[in-house]
């Protein structure tokens, strides 16, 4: 594994938590890969800081296409041991933000990469890299229309999340959204007068539990999931200005995170008819505002499909697993690229963690699979 840590030593010290641009890196990998002969293009973000970047070599065809995110979580307000941004081995790991989300892939995929220069492939090794994928997987969203007619259509697509080497074939599909509810400011002493929107937001916070009871109650249900059912969470409710002021404003930041069986649609359409709802309660003046700012979509890969036992030769596994995180394969299952989940590393165990580290026997296996796709791609 000398080259694939030699390649994660270099990764891990560029500092590329999702605030922070990427270019350093991109350039790095860039010139990593055309000195190998590969063709390379920037997709650059709207405002150039940040950029993806997509790879190929070999002759024209279908071939297998690796993907993975440049970009890490950040450090602040966590107790490391060690630098972050700088790789450290202690027995059989190595330790460093993004070594199992997922610079440890990175390294794999392209220690690869230069395993392929040096052979005559007879299909295509394509590998796509994004940006801001920790803030819900914005970069792939800016980059897909310009990626899709690059990538073409890979007889398979491999997203390195870390999923311990095991195939996953699902996970749930997520929204982001805000709620801004509008009431009326005034004197406190006369706040029956007024309508107080924190009153509109605790109404509607209330529907929102009612809908996730009901998810749990009689939902849908996917026992492959740690959470079997679809799900409503809150992470912030602010509003008001000082205590004797009636608010005018308060706003609710949430979530609903769904099951294939569940249609994401039909979930925004039932928040948007509670909160039409709870304002109709209130005086003509009230209303509540639902906005959706961000979404990406899920991945439910058929148990036949050919892909499930191709991934499975690849990376020596039995079974399959779907994960409780989103990623970005349900983007290119979108594209109808047959598409698993399968990387190195624990996410439960160390991702997002402070003194995040990666299994030496992990990164092993990895590189294994690595040579197999390789093989795959040679005969």
């Amino acid at each position: 594994m000398t080259a694939t840590l030699d390649i994660l030593e270099r990764l891990t010290g560029f500092d590329t938590v999702s605030r922070n641009s990427n270019l350093e890196l991109a350039a790095y990998v860039e010139s990593f890969l055309v000195e190998r002969g590969f063709a390379v293009t920037r997709l650059p973000s709207p405002d150039g800081s940040k950029t993806g970047l997509y790879a190929e070599k070999g002759p024209a065809g279908q071939g297998v296409l690796l993907s993975a995110h440049t970009d890490v979580v950040p450090v602040d307000g966590q107790k490391w041991t060690r630098d972050p941004f700088r790789l450290t081995q202690d027995g059989g790991r190595v330790y460093g933000r993004g070594t199992t989300d997922m610079k440890g892939y990175l390294a794999s995929a392209l220690a690869l990469a230069d395993r392929a220069a040096k052979v005559d492939l007879k299909e295509p090794l394509k590998i796509a890299l994004s940006y801001d994928e920790e803030v819900g997987c914005v970069g792939i969203q800016e980059m897909l229309e310009r990626l899709a007619p690059l990538i073409g259509k890979p007889r398979a697509c491999f997203v390195g999340e870390p999923t311990e080497m095991r195939v996953a074939i699902g996970h749930k599909g997520k929204a982001a959204l805000r709620a801004v509810c509008h009431g009326q400011s005034g004197h406190s002493a006369l706040a029956p007068n007024f309508t107080n929107a924190l009153h509109l937001a605790g109404d509607f916070l209330a529907e929102l539990r009612a809908l996730q009871e009901e998810f749990a109650a009689i939902g849908a249900r996917d026992a492959a999931y740690a959470v079997p059912y679809s799900t409503v969470h809150v992470g912030k409710m602010n509003g008001g200005t000082a205590l004797n002021i009636v608010p005018d404003r308060s706003e609710l930041t949430f979530e609903y995170r769904h099951l294939a069986a569940d249609n994401g649609e039909d979930i925004l359409a039932r928040i948007q008819a509670a909160a039409e709802r709870v304002s109709n309660r209130y005086q003509a003046e009230a209303c509540i505002e639902v906005e959706q700012y961000n979404a990406y979509p899920g991945l439910d890969v058929p148990a036949d499909s050919p892909v499930v036992p191709f991934a499975q030769k690849l990376a020596q596994c039995d079974g399959t697993t779907k994960v409780a995180f989103g990623t970005e394969a349900g983007f290119f299952d979108q594209l109808a690229v047959p598409t698993v989940v399968c990387g190195p590393g624990s996410m439960e165990g160390q991702g997002h963690k402070p003194d995040e580290y990666l299994e030496l026997s992990q990164l092993a296996a990895c590189d294994t699979m690595m040579d197999r796709i390789l093989d795959d791609l040679t005969t």
